[in-house]
């Protein structure tokens, strides 16, 4: 059987059973649950600062509708990070870098946003695809250009998460490979490259984290024009 750089992207399966579906479970497995108790722990604090900084930066231009939407986008994002870190972990698979769970993720979202625009001010949101003042002979085109460039937003979300991480983890893979090889033949040259294989895993990690809060600032920026 012939083995290529995108068979670590494949489900993982056990007696043919996709576990796609115990990865999503896991990182609602690893978050703290919120109780009235005092807690101390350093993780938990500094989940609640990143917390609090994330909803202040994404949610401070939205009115009170949009503050409705605080905790799923909150929680969209704390999922999304976690699926992303953990799939740097060896050994494991990053279902994020599956075209089918970004979309998923990408259109409902996406479309809420659109549905309440229209059920809140239908003419605002139809005048979003026509600029004020455009000439009269452009109105047509202009028309068209706009409703495509809103019509595909979902899958520009999602090929952007989904591109960025299988960027990242292939040439993790390609110089992790380059390392192993080199070892026996050049060693000066495989330590050269393990210590290239470390910053590019730190900035992998930091990849991890941005993709997310795009993902979810893009999405407030969706909903900012719809309320």
């Amino acid at each position: 059987m012939t083995v290529t750089l995108f068979d670590q992207f494949l489900s993982p399966t056990l007696f043919k059973v996709p576990l796609i579906a115990i990865a999503l479970i896991i990182p609602w497995l690893l978050h703290h649950v919120v109780t009235t108790r005092f807690s101390s722990e350093r993780l938990l604090s500094v989940k609640k600062v990143s917390v609090s900084t994330l909803t202040k930066h994404i949610f401070q231009p939205l009115g009170p509708l949009g503050h409705k939407w605080a905790l799923l986008f909150v929680s969209l994002f704390m999922f999304l990070i976690t699926l992303n870190v953990l799939g740097l972990l060896p050994y494991t698979f990053t279902p994020t870098t599956q075209l089918s769970l970004t979309f998923s993720l990408a259109l409902p979202l996406w479309l809420a946003t659109v549905l309440i625009g229209f059920r809140l001010d239908t003419t605002r949101a139809l005048a979003h695809m026509l600029p004020q003042g455009t000439p009269p002979l452009l109105i047509p085109v202009l028309i068209i250009i706009e409703t495509i460039s809103v019509m595909i937003r979902p899958l520009a979300l999602a090929v952007r998460l989904m591109a960025n991480l299988t960027a990242g983890h292939l040439l993790i893979h390609l110089i992790s490979t380059g390392v192993f090889l080199l070892t026996s033949m050049m060693p000066m040259t495989a330590i050269l490259a393990l210590m290239l294989l470390g910053l590019l895993t730190l900035l992998e990690i930091a990849v991890a984290v941005i993709q997310a809060y795009v993902f979810v600032l893009l999405l407030s920026l969706y909903l900012l024009e719809n309320v």
